[in-house]
């Protein structure tokens, strides 16, 4: 995993307090209210593991709730606000965790959770949101989690960054200089910071200077050019930020990180994809082996309302495009009528869309829909066979959405590279507004997933694609 060590550094310190308020909380209930006492001393192997366990689960409600963004725990009313939000969470898992383990002092007392809510929230007020702040600030006046950072891009975008990171830096950020492919070689730009060189030069300055950071604040760049960049930096292993208004997308949907209220994106990979897609598909064949199993009474009612409905086979079988362009047989239950040849019109509609010619909606055609097949789509229920894809290999839990064939011929070579993994039943995008994106946000946002590829990060996407279909959003 490659995260910054401050994560690192407050997620140690995170446990021991989540430890330590269940210890405390633990030493006051007996001693107090309970009518036989037992030092925390005494508490079994048993106890322990679940009051670790308990601490790991916090851990993630944190990490899920960006309490280890650096623009959230370095200001204090967004740190406490989100911070009471986790720590509620956090109490709801303790609670299923100790109704499942039967340990007696949180299950059958309401006092010794109310003790370690408040325990737990006063130390984390004094030590997380107070204390912690002097200790950073400290900790990176000795250099300690200071971050080297080339900025590539010295037009306006990349000179008003580096005024604002200059101007107050609570970040722990030390700007190294610029690159530029327009501007000359030792070029002052802002203070006393200077062009280094050209973008070619990034892995020789990177190494001279110890770099460890770059963002990427080109002026007027095009896709293409700009996530070759971001994979250039990614190959010599630095951590590529990118404020560029292509990927604006990305802030409006998902909590970023802020250097002086700029949004900058994270598209660094922090998983060794070896040990990711082998979790992956593990879970991959355990979730969908499971959701076969419990849905098949829908699957049998499903098939009989659409064998009585209309004409034509229950299961439609499609050829989509897959991980490097490889086609393979994609299924759906069936929600239109059948047509002979092909739907030309759907077709000119979809490349306009993709030529970014057409409105940002999903393009359907209403009036081939059958009864049953408006309230599948509406739910996206008929999407469900696609677990048969995803014990095939030919698709995963998430990920970015598969595409017909010639959909895939009209794309530009820069939108091909969603297809570097393998295709998805839900994803970044249809989580945030499926039929309210445009093609090119649609395409940044399968990007941004993949760069930022984790398995939180695909549980995350699962549990919020259950109220996306529960409310029927985007569906069409």
């Amino acid at each position: 995993m490659k995260y910054p060590g401050y994560k690192y550094f407050y997620a140690v310190v995170d446990f021991a307090i989540i430890i330590g308020s269940l210890l405390l909380s633990h030493e006051i209930y007996f001693s107090v209210f309970a009518h036989k006492y037992q030092s925390v001393i005494t508490l079994d192997f048993g106890d322990m593991s679940i009051f670790f366990s308990t601490g790991i689960i916090f851990i993630f409600v944190f990490h899920y709730l960006h309490l280890y963004k650096m623009n959230v725990f370095l200001t204090r009313a967004l740190h406490l606000t989100i911070l009471f939000k986790a720590l509620v969470y956090g109490l709801l898992g303790l609670i299923v965790v100790s109704f499942f383990t039967k340990i007696s002092a949180i299950s059958d007392s309401r006092i010794f959770i109310s003790l370690f809510f408040i325990t737990s929230l006063s130390l984390f007020a004094v030590i997380r949101v107070f204390l912690m702040q002097v200790i950073y600030a400290k900790v990176l006046s000795n250099n300690i989690f200071k971050i080297k950072l080339l900025i590539i891009g010295a037009g306006k975008s990349g000179r008003s960054f580096a005024q604002k990171l200059s101007f107050e830096n609570i970040f722990g950020v030390e700007i190294a200089g610029f690159l530029d492919d327009t501007i000359e070689k030792g070029t002052t730009v802002f203070s006393s910071l200077k062009v280094l060189g050209k973008i070619d030069d990034i892995e020789t300055i990177k190494s001279e200077l110890n770099c460890k950071e770059v963002a990427i604040c080109i002026d007027r760049i095009d896709y293409e050019n700009l996530l070759n960049i971001i994979e250039k930096c990614q190959r010599i292993g630095l951590t590529v930020k990118v404020t560029s208004d292509l990927f604006g997308i990305i802030p409006q949907k998902v909590f970023s990180e802020e250097y002086q209220n700029i949004p900058v994106i994270n598209v660094s990979p922090k998983f060794n994809y070896t040990f990711y897609y082998f979790l992956k598909r593990v879970l991959d064949y355990a979730g969908a082996t499971i959701g076969l199993i419990l849905l098949s009474p829908f699957f049998l009612i499903t098939a009989a309302l659409i064998k009585l409905s209309s004409k034509g086979p229950v299961i439609y079988k499609q050829t989509r495009i897959g991980k490097n362009g490889k086609p393979f047989d994609f299924y759906k239950f069936r929600s239109m009528y059948i047509i002979d040849g092909e739907d030309h019109a759907r077709k000119n509609d979809m490349i306009e869309f993709i030529k970014g010619n057409a409105p940002c909606e999903k393009i359907v055609d209403g009036k081939r829909i059958t009864p049953i097949g408006k309230l599948l789509r509406k739910y996206s229920l008929d999407e469900i066979p696609q677990l048969l894809n995803v014990l095939k290999g030919d698709m995963s839990l998430v990920g970015p959405r598969p595409c017909l064939p010639y959909e895939f011929d009209n794309y530009d070579e820069w939108q091909k590279r969603r297809f570097s993994v393998i295709p998805g039943c839900t994803g970044l995008w249809q989580v945030s507004g499926r039929s309210e994106v445009n093609f090119n946000d649609s395409i940044v946002m399968d990007l941004y997933y993949i760069n930022n590829i984790s398995p939180w990060l695909d549980l995350q996407l699962i549990f919020k694609t259950f109220p996306v279909m529960l409310f029927a959003r985007g569906g069409k």
